[in-house]
């Protein structure tokens, strides 16, 4: 089994590593140097401790593991959601660890998101496999302290271009909320107390506290 060294995508600023530290990538013998869909799965496979994305030119996306304060904040995020999707019962919510193959080959995985119930029910057994193909309705990205601001709205760009309906842009660096529509001028909310769900989250309000904020 080859090793590929890479750099950290997505390394925490106070990790003692640093962003410049580089990480090992495992490359399963039958996967190719062509990173491709079937490859990437593999990869994945390969190495369940590293969080991967691809880009539709090919492109490996190795992520280190949140931070504990990035992961607290995105639990919350996560649950809330959640909870809410318990109660309305009109779709399926999935965590920052739910990869989805996009029309455009990219392989992404939201910090949050949610699919409406009759289109993730309507998944043929093929397309439901491994990285669903499907598109998320909605889906939410957590600024961390090593995200540049160019890089997470180049996230919500490609989300909105494959079809997503709703996207927001949480930065607790800076307490503010992007919300991002398809065909709209992005929205900036500064240090708003919560969210509406709008028609695509019909209902659903996120409490921002100790998301955005320090608080619990």
């Amino acid at each position: 089994m080859a090793t590929v060294t890479t750099r950290r995508g997505k390394a925490e600023a106070d990790r003692p590593a640093g962003r410049d530290a580089a990480v090992s990538l495992l490359v399963p013998p039958d996967a190719g140097l062509r990173v491709d869909a079937e490859g990437f799965e593999r990869l994945c496979a390969a190495n369940r401790d590293l969080r991967l994305e691809l880009k539709a030119d090919g492109t490996l996306v190795v992520m280190s593991p949140a931070s504990s304060d990035s992961g607290r904040r995105n639990a919350l995020l996560t649950t809330r959601l959640t909870i809410w999707n318990e109660a309305a019962r009109l779709g399926y919510s999935f965590d920052s660890s739910s990869g989805f193959t996009f029309p455009d080959g990219s392989v992404m995985a939201p910090d949050a998101s949610w699919i409406l119930a009759e289109r993730w029910r309507g998944l043929s057994p093929e397309d439901g496999r491994g990285f669903a193909r499907i598109v998320p309705d909605f889906v939410v990205e957590l600024r961390s302290p090593s995200d540049t601001i160019a890089e997470s709205r180049e996230k919500m760009r490609v989300y909105l271009a494959n079809g997503v309906r709703l996207g927001w842009l949480i930065d607790p660096m800076t307490r503010t909320v992007e919300i991002h529509r398809p065909g709209r001028e992005v929205e900036t909310l500064t240090r708003p107390g919560a969210i509406p769900g709008e028609d695509v989250l019909p209902g659903f309000t996120l409490d921002l506290s100790g998301i955005l904020t320090d608080d619990a």
